[in-house]
Parts: C-alpha cells; sequence; structure tokens
C-alpha cells in the first residue's frame, strides 16, 4: 500500500516543488484522489497543508483567495472549471487579495481553455507564478503529464512527463506518433500503479491491458508535438466521430468559452442518422447575457468556423448550469445520460442534482 504516497510525495516534491516550510492546499475534497494526494504530497516533503471544506466564492467572491492570502498558501490547486467560475467575478476580487507568497499553482481535472489559463497566469500568477499542469489518475496514483518548473511552459500544455512515467501517443496500429492524437499508453511499470480490482482480475485486464501486449492504455486522448510539448483533448471515450472525423469535446468547448458571452460549457456526441455522431453543446452564460437565437446561431458559427463545416455542432442549449462533482469537475457522463434519457449510473459524487433534471427536461427538444 505503499504506492499511493510514495507517488503523490514524489510528484509534489519534484513537479511542484513542495518541500519544508511550503504550505499546500488544493481546492478538493477526501472523496477525490487529489484530497488523499494533498495530505501526502504535502506532509511527506515537510510542507503544512490547508484543508477547506466550503464554496471558493462564499461568503464573499474573493474567498479562495482570501484562504490564500491569509494563510500564505505557497501552493495552490485548482481545477480549470473553478477557475471559470470565478472569472465571473471579475479581477476586483482577486486583486484584493496579497497572493505575493504564491510559488506554483497547480491544475488538473480536466483540459484547459485558453482563456481561464491566460486569465490565472496574469491575474493570480502576476505572470511570474508557473501553473503546474498535471495529468493522471486515481489509478496512476499521481500523475502521467506535468510541467517541470525548470523548462519553459506553454498555455494548457505539458513539457514533460513526470519522472518514471513512460508514457507515450499510439495510433490505433499501436504505433508511436508525433503531431497527432492518439491514446495516452504507459510502456513500463511506474511507482503507484494499480495492481488490480477488488476480485475482479479481468476486468482490470479488460480496462487497461487488452488493446496491446504489455501496455497500459490509460484512456485519454493526447497529443505530443516535436518539441516536446504535450495536450490532452480528454477522454478517448468522450472522442465524438463525426463522418468518420474525430475531435475531443474540449476542443469545442475551448471554442466556445472563447465567446465573451459564455462562462462555461459542456460537450456532447449524440447518435446522428447521417454522420454517426454529432456535437450537442450546453452552454452556461454570464450573468449579464440573455439567452436568444441569435446568440445561437452566432454560437454555432463560430464553432463551425473554427473546427470545420463539416463537423458543425447540432445544437446549442442554454442551461442554468452543468453537472459537477464537488470538485468543480463537469461530469460530461451524466449530461449525455441525461440527455439521452439513458441510465444515470452512479451519482454519488453529483454535487448540483438540479442541472441533472433540468438537461433531461431537454430530452423532448432534441431531433436526434
Amino acid at each position: 500500500h505503499a504506492g499511493f504516497p510514495l507517488k503523490a510525495a514524489f510528484d509534489a516534491g519534484f513537479g511542484m516543488d513542495v518541500k519544508q516550510g511550503d504550505t499546500f492546499f488544493w481546492f478538493t475534497d477526501m472523496g477525490w484522489m487529489m484530497g488523499p494526494f494533498l495530505i501526502f504530497g504535502g506532509l511527506i516533503n515537510g510542507a503544512a497543508v490547508l484543508l477547506y471544506d466550503g464554496a471558493p466564492d462564499f461568503p464573499a467572491p474573493d474567498r479562495l483567495w482570501e484562504l490564500v492570502s491569509r494563510h500564505r498558501v505557497t501552493h495552490l490547486g485548482v481545477s480549470p472549471t473553478l477557475i471559470r467560475s470565478l472569472m465571473q467575478h471579475g479581477e476586483d476580487s482577486l486583486h484584493q487579495s496579497d497572493l505575493s507568497s504564491l510559488k506554483a499553482i497547480g491544475s488538473t481535472g480536466e483540459p484547459w481553455n485558453y482563456e481561464p489559463w491566460i486569465w490565472l497566469f496574469r491575474h493570480a500568477g502576476k505572470e511570474r507564478i508557473p501553473i503546474f499542469n498535471y495529468s493522471g489518475g486515481t489509478e496512476i496514483s499521481g500523475g502521467i503529464l506535468g510541467n517541470v518548473l525548470l523548462r519553459p511552459i506553454t498555455p494548457m500544455t505539458f513539457n514533460s512527463p513526470l519522472p518514471g512515467m513512460a508514457a507515450n501517443v499510439f495510433n490505433e496500429k499501436g504505433e508511436e506518433v508525433v503531431n497527432e492524437v492518439g491514446e495516452l499508453v504507459l510502456t513500463k511499470p511506474w511507482v503507484g500503479m494499480t495492481n488490480g480490482f477488488w476480485k475482479e482480475p479481468s476486468r482490470y485486464e479488460k480496462a487497461y491491458w487488452s488493446r496491446w501486449t504489455d501496455v497500459w492504455v490509460h484512456g485519454d486522448w493526447a497529443k505530443r508535438d516535436e518539441n516536446g510539448y504535450w495536450t490532452i483533448s480528454g477522454r478517448s471515450d468522450d472522442v465524438i466521430n463525426t463522418a468518420g472525423k474525430r475531435i475531443g469535446p474540449a476542443e469545442i468547448e475551448s471554442v466556445l468559452v472563447g465567446h465573451p458571452a459564455v462562462a462555461e460549457a459542456g460537450v456532447i456526441g449524440v447518435p446522428d442518422k447521417l454522420k454517426g455522431q454529432a456535437a450537442v453543446c450546453f452552454v452556461v452564460l454570464t450573468q449579464s447575457e440573455k439567452p436568444s437565437e441569435k446568440l445561437k446561431d452566432d454560437l454555432l458559427n463560430l464553432a463551425a468556423d473554427a473546427i470545420g463545416k463539416a463537423i458543425k455542432p447540432k445544437a446549442v442549449y442554454f442551461v442554468s448550469g452543468l453537472p459537477k462533482t464537488r470538485n468543480a469537475k463537469v461530469m460530461r457522463r451524466l449530461i449525455r445520460a441525461a440527455y439521452l434519457n439513458e441510465p444515470a449510473g452512479d451519482l454519488s459524487t453529483l454535487e448540483n442534482r438540479e442541472t441533472y433534471d433540468e438537461i433531461a427536461g431537454l430530452s423532448a427538444q432534441k431531433n436526434l
């Protein structure tokens, strides 16, 4: 059982440079792996750990930043969705707090969009604090990809696999590819790897080892460029295949949240008689915006211009919120289940049940 704490300590120490005298705070809870990661990663490296159970913007919009200031947090962990939600309150609430103690900002849970990444870098990091983009999973006991703080960091990307992680990108034939989206894989064992599922060895083998011999298939869609920078497009089982063209939901979501009227977006693939699958978008508007058919058309055209008319989304729905975990991670699985009237499965991690019900109510409007 030593694998998880060792991996967490290694990633926090060598990845984020957490050490004695620091104060480590990740906005999370103990029901997600980042909770135990915070405990082990902080304490084993000799740092103080800040635990918080509450909203990031209540009783005031600057609640998160006030915590950083009051406790002199050196290493802060967030998610892209959390930053998108805080952006709605503007920069003033952030600038009221003294964030000079920060040395690094960690991020995990989902792919970034450009606007929230640059907002965090400019306003919280003052364009001097590195953002440690971190991607892995519970079954990894930590991260596969990260940002080595001594190397240049570019927006939204990872500049390296974490030490000890033999990461690669394979195409459908199991061949290593560069500058091409493929499956994120691991070709060697690592400290912290999951050894099996309780009393279900065959399910474990099928989930991770059945695709290629002695290769762990993580289930993420990734790309590595010629300069060694990596991007994650989302879960490979979330990928939308429209008329033979594959695209990750995050790519469309990034385009949509680039519109000044959009606060958040969630995209799913739905069955389409002509193209096999089509993208359907669920959009949360900023507080000052009102839904309209013109805005809906503008967003559809914006997406078509960015990703191509052949894979233009089929529909846009305006909703009051997106289904999320307590850690503000958008649950596309539940968006799809609600919209398509499919079994929802486990709802125990869903924080805002009303958003699921709202999307389920849109089911009568769909035209698949």
